[in-house]
């Protein structure tokens, strides 16, 4: 967005950095951290961001006239008053000046000491030479940062591309659907050979140059390739695009309809390109007849929506597919702009689940037309979870419509990060709901999306995820790892769980095998 507080702020065209260090470098000017520096655009001072300990955001706080700021390490300018990145310059071109300025900086780090040598010397400078207590525990805590480096590289933010970066990251989480998408073959190919034999209008809209699918892949093979620099998602937002209108342009976009969207083409693509057994994929095999794909077999579930005529008490079952389930928070809750004060209730992602499980009466809007009565009556809806999916992924409706625009939910809701039991929210007279195996229906969070700031068409998404124990915070091209405390604490915005048994499908195979269900924890996904 266009920031109005940016000529009043833009003050400084170059940093003032110390000059003993040589090549200088960007080091927090409270804690000393060289994570996420940020340089303030008034007076040039260096502080470290909201995701490590905030100090750049305190600085705004407690001056005047210190709004905007700029990442040191890929130029981008943001404004905390706005709550917003900024596009815009000055009259004169501060930021264009300053961006310049900040890359002969990393340009001239690089060719002086070489990545290696730069990443040995910040090691070096993390531990200082006093021997007090908080040093020693800072020193342990450094070191235990260092024993467990990220364990896979950031995605590029190309413009407002946060939102997309956020659900790529926490998919490429999701074992036995990354691992799937990973090991297809190139389908460029693929879609020209099936082109030629199918002459219908579907097929033709999946050209080589629009393949999503062959896009992701590309990029989930790049993320577990150990690759230590940011990768840009460039090709894949490319062909989004290209088949998308609406997600044309660089304004920000929900996540969680970008999510919706990928997985439905996903599903549309591999049905057209893949109807055919795959056997060199150690994954999965579909069958010529399939109508399922690795979509729905991971992250498909079924509703039960059952509508009973309060008059006759006629009822009405309708079962609907579902890939995820948005949850509203309860009334009771939404008023809240904050985490409830001591002794208040706090909402918890149970009461939004009961929520969506609860018998609602319909409105006058929308009364059912009952078969028995042969007229519109008053009736309740409830829907039942039929059939569990081995992914559950949990939208929270955080923006609603007011009277002119879109306002966003501040509402903390409480979620577990691990044993998630839906036994209460299935059929119990379903014996595949409810399985006989101990343990069938619980979940452990493996993926969160969060959106941060006000607005709903503007802020910022990150995301959360695990891989062998250890949670990570995925900031664009920043990843950091983090304690389970700290994703705990997050608004959630999607939640990504994932059943300890998965359930695979008969034309799921897994090493030649059909099992009726695997561990969570799936293949080992380093290569």
């Amino acid at each position: 967005m266009e920031c109005p507080h940016l000529e009043d702020c833009a003050r400084i065209l170059e940093p003032n950095l110390k000059t003993e260090n040589n090549p200088p470098e960007f080091v927090c000017s409270v804690c000393n951290t060289e994570k996420s520096p940020w340089i303030c655009l008034a007076c040039g001072v260096v502080n470290c961001g909201r995701y490590v300990n905030a100090h750049a955001k305190e600085h705004y706080e407690q001056t005047e006239k210190h709004n905007v700021c700029m990442d040191c390490h890929n130029f981008m300018a943001y404004c905390y008053t706005c709550d917003e990145f900024v596009i815009n310059d000055t009259a004169t071109g501060h930021l264009e000046k300053l961006r310049k300025s900040l890359e002969s900086i990393s340009r001239l780090a690089h060719k002086t000491n070489g990545p290696q040598q730069c990443r040995r010397g910040k090691r070096r400078r993390r531990v200082p030479a006093d021997s007090s207590e908080n040093d020693r525990k800072r020193r342990k805590k450094e070191e235990k940062k260092l024993v467990r480096p990220p364990r896979t590289p950031g995605l590029r933010n190309l413009g407002n591309t946060c939102f997309m970066n956020a659900v790529l990251q926490s998919l490429s989480n999701i074992q036995h659907f990354c691992g799937y998408i990973k090991q297809l073959p190139s389908l460029e190919d693929k879609a020209v050979k099936t082109k030629k034999l199918n002459h219908t209008k579907k097929l033709r809209d999946f050209g080589e140059d629009t393949l999503v699918v062959e896009e992701l892949r590309k990029i989930m093979v790049a993320l577990w390739q150990g690759s230590k620099g940011a990768i840009s998602p460039e090709s894949l937002f490319t062909v989004i695009w290209k088949v998308v209108p609406r997600f044309r342009g660089y304004q920000q976009q929900d996540a969680h309809e970008f999510m919706r969207y990928l997985l439905d083409r996903l599903h549309s693509e591999l049905l057209q390109l893949l109807p055919y057994p795959t056997t060199n994929s150690p994954f999965i095999t579909i069958t010529p007849k399939s109508t399922s794909t690795i979509v729905t077999a991971i992250f498909g579930g079924l509703l039960q929506n059952e509508v009973n005529c309060l008059i006759c008490g006629m009822e009405s079952k309708k079962h609907d597919p579902f890939l995820d389930l948005s949850l509203d928070i309860p009334s009771q809750f939404a008023v809240r702009s904050s985490k409830p004060k001591e002794g208040e209730p706090v909402c918890k992602l149970s009461d939004c689940l009961h929520s969506f499980t609860d018998v609602e009466e319909l409105e006058e809007s929308e009364l059912y037309m009952c078969s028995s009565c042969k007229r519109r009556q008053r009736s309740t809806k409830k829907f039942w979870i039929r059939r569990l999916p081995n992914v559950l992924c949990l939208h929270l409706k955080r923006f609603r419509w007011s009277t002119y625009c879109r306002v966003k939910l501040e509402t903390f809701v409480e979620f577990p990060l691990s044993g998630l039991d839906m036994n209460c929210y299935v059929l119990n007279n379903l014996h595949e709901t409810r399985g006989s195996s101990a343990g069938s229906n619980l979940y452990d969070l493996a993926a969160v999306v969060v959106h941060h700031g006000s607005g709903a068409g503007s802020g910022h998404y990150t995301s959360y995820a695990t891989h062998e124990g250890q949670w990570f915070h995925f900031n664009d091209s920043t990843v950091t790892a983090c304690e389970p405390e700290v994703v705990a604490r997050c608004k959630a915005y999607i939640l990504f769980y994932v059943r300890r048994q998965i359930r695979l499908p008969d034309y799921l195979m897994v090493n030649g095998s059909t099992p009726a269900t695997t561990s969570a924890a799936g293949p080992s996904k380093h290569k």
